[in-house]
Parts: C-alpha cells; sequence; structure tokens
C-alpha cells in the first residue's frame, strides 16, 4: 500500500509540472507581459515607462523560460516560469497583480464553496441513487418510463435555465429567499439554501439516468437471479446485492466532483453572488489575473489528482477482490 501511494505521488509530479507549464504558455500565448500592464493601467495611463514600471513591480520583467543575462543557474531560476509557477510545489502562491494575497483569499472564500459544494454532493448523491433504484424497482412500468422521460428532459436544458428560473421563482415571485448576495455567520443559510436547491435539480437527469443505467445492468447478472432464487426481497437485492457491486462506477464518477467541493461552482456563485473560489476565478480571467488562473488551475490539478488516489483507495473497501499492490 505504502508503495503504491508513493508511486502515485512520483507520477504525479510530471503530471502537475506538465499542467503549469500548459497553463503557463497558454496564457503568454494569448497576453505579453506588456499586454497585461496595459490592461491593468488603462488606456489613460498607458505609456512606455508605466509599464516597465508596472513588469518591474509585479515581476514580469524577467524572461519566460531563459535568462541569458544572468550567471550560472541563474539563466533558467531567474526566469518567470521558475518564479511565478514552480513555485507552486511549494504551496507558494503569491501575491495576485492587484497585490492581495492569494493564499489567504483561498482560505477565506473556500468555506462559502464548501458550504454550497457539500451538502449539494452529499443530498445529491443520496438523492441521485434513491431515485434510481426506485425507477429499477418499478422497470419496465409507465412509472419507469415516465422518470426516464423526465431524466432526459432535465439533462436537456441549460443549467442558466435553473438559475435564472430559480432565481425569479424562489426569490423574485414566492420571495423565500434573497436572490443573489452573501452574508458570513449563522444567516449565510438564506443565500445558500437556493444556489443548492438550484444545483440539485439541474444535476439530477444526467445523473440518475447513469446511475439507473448502471443499476439495470447489474440487476441481469447471474449473483442476482441467485439472490432472487434464495428468497431475498427485491429491495434486499437493490439495497444489498446491485449497490453494493456498482460502487466502483459511482466512486469513479464521484471522483470529478472532489475538485470542484474546494474550488466552488462557476456558474453557480457568479450568478448568485457568492464570494467563493468559482467566482474568485472568473473574476480574475475577466481581470487577466495570470497568478491567480496559475493559482486555481494548480489547487484544482492537486485535488483531481488526490480524488483518484482515494478513489483507487476506496476501491479496496467496496470490493475485496482489488488489491493495490
Amino acid at each position: 500500500m505504502l508503495n503504491y501511494l508513493l508511486r502515485r505521488v512520483l507520477y504525479a509530479i510530471p503530471i502537475l509540472l506538465g499542467v503549469n507549464l500548459l497553463t503557463f504558455a497558454l496564457f503568454f500565448m494569448v497576453n505579453t507581459p506588456d499586454d497585461m500592464a496595459r490592461i491593468h493601467l488603462g488606456a489613460k495611463h498607458v505609456t512606455p515607462e508605466a509599464i516597465t514600471r508596472w513588469k518591474t513591480e509585479h515581476g514580469y520583467d524577467k524572461p519566460l523560460f531563459l535568462n541569458d543575462q544572468a550567471p550560472g543557474p541563474g539563466a533558467v531560476t531567474d526566469t518567470l516560469f521558475v518564479e511565478k509557477s514552480l513555485k507552486l510545489f511549494a504551496l507558494d502562491f503569491g501575491p495576485a497583480d492587484d497585490g492581495r494575497d492569494i493564499a489567504r483569499e483561498i482560505k477565506t472564500r473556500m468555506w462559502p464553496s464548501l458550504a454550497i459544494a457539500l451538502p449539494t454532493f452529499l443530498v445529491g448523491l443520496l438523492a441521485y441513487l434513491s431515485f434510481a433504484l426506485l425507477l429499477v424497482f418499478f422497470r419496465g412500468t409507465a412509472l419507469d418510463t415516465a422518470g426516464v422521460v423526465l431524466c432526459v428532459a432535465l439533462m436537456s436544458v441549460s443549467g442558466l435555465f435553473y438559475v435564472i428560473g430559480g432565481q425569479y421563482l424562489m426569490g423574485k415571485l414566492w420571495h423565500w429567499f434573497p436572490i443573489s448576495g452573501y452574508q458570513p455567520g449563522l444567516e449565510a443559510w438564506k443565500f445558500l439554501l437556493m444556489p443548492v436547491l438550484v444545483s440539485l435539480v439541474a444535476g439530477i437527469g444526467d445523473s440518475a439516468r447513469f446511475y439507473r443505467a448502471l443499476f439495470v445492468e447489474e440487476i441481469g447478472k447471474d449473483y442476482v437471479r441467485t439472490a432472487r432464487a434464495k428468497g431475498l426481497s427485491e429491495l434486499r437485492v437493490l439495497f444489498r446485492h446491485v449497490l453494493g457491486n456498482a460502487m466502483i462506477p459511482i466512486l469513479t464518477g464521484v471522483v470529478v466532483v472532489i475538485p470542484r467541493l474546494f474550488l466552488g461552482s462557476l456558474i453557480i456563485e457568479s450568478f448568485f453572488g457568492i464570494p467563493g473560489l468559482g467566482s474568485y476565478t472568473i473574476d480574475a480571467i475577466q481581470a487577466q489575473d495570470f497568478a491567480i488562473v496559475r493559482s486555481m488551475v494548480f489547487l484544482g490539478s492537486v485535488l483531481y489528482i488526490v480524488g483518484l488516489v482515494l478513489t483507487d483507495l476506496s476501491y479496496t473497501l467496496v470490493d475485496p477482490r482489488v488489491r493495490l499492490e
């Protein structure tokens, strides 16, 4: 087990390095440091001297990958790539282009993101699995057909429709919750409940249909027929045998949700005015703040790799046939 974890950590290093390199290259293919200076300075204040001063103040006055003027190892280390990207491996996010400390912003904004994503994930997983098992229990009936049609209809609608519709119905028409905004402390639930409900409704179509397909595939296998032949009830067969044997593909699908638990939902947080990491990333993209963008991409990559490792470890708990050598 320890050897497996060590190998996965070592495999993650070149992956994270490649993600960093790709993000760095794509960002500077779109905008040079001079372009970034012009965006932040504004049209009225752009002069060659102002551009040079902005680049020096923010550390963008160095070459991208190779510094010919630096002696020895400084030719590689005294570059933008090392200063702005490789330091992320030590979790040194540094300051944003607007001067604010990125690490402090992450620590502050991760809690609103978790307050939305965690209940959405837990309640959603329970609701989607239960709904899918209900459809399988009544498979071949009108209820099953209606449920599948409903899932297809829900997953065919844009996520923006649920956001705007939820704000109109629950916020403007029924006055249940504030349309947008956020207030820290105990009063935060008033601002978080509607985004959670909207996220649950928006995800029920594709998630329930996916889980139903897994359960339908499992229910036709030999071990299910054997369980029924022994006199087990249909509910016991579904919840103990079918659900248990479908846990590996379910866990595989869950891993993609882990980064979102910390980084937040970009659309939900932006439309509902939640000061989480999702809206933080959107604001950074609009402001062309490379420091924040690279930090968010790196953090998301780390969380995704951690999720993959946790998923592999969880396989050993739900399936005794799986062993990590």
